[in-house]
């Protein structure tokens, strides 16, 4: 009565079956790879439209100080110009330098 059956007890299933949850390791990584290109390329893209911005805007303020020192060259110019009229014309008289009109 109290011995095995014949041919003895089946073997017990102790070892665990669980089923496997979620992705696995290289979906992970290749998604946090991706998220961070991502991050990346959005920054660098943010860096170049600031740069540009800040490109454009330093051009706009520069325009009256390349503007005035355009002006002051001109008067420069035109000055030197009348004075080298008066230096050649001197001896021809009644010649009178005439400024160059704006």
């Amino acid at each position: 009565r109290d011995l095995p059956p014949a041919g003895g007890f089946a073997p017990i299933k102790y070892k665990r079956n669980l089923p496997t949850k979620g992705p696995g390791g290289a979906l992970i990584f290749g998604t946090v790879a991706a998220i961070c290109t991502f991050g990346f390329w959005r920054v660098g893209q943010g860096n170049l439209e600031k740069r540009q911005r800040e490109k454009a805007w330093s051009r706009i303020h520069l325009v009256p100080l390349l503007l005035a020192e355009s002006d002051r060259d001109v008067y420069r110019r035109e000055q030197a110009a009348l004075a080298r009229e008066k230096e050649i014309m001197k001896d021809v008289p009644g010649w009178e330098a005439s400024p160059i009109p704006p």
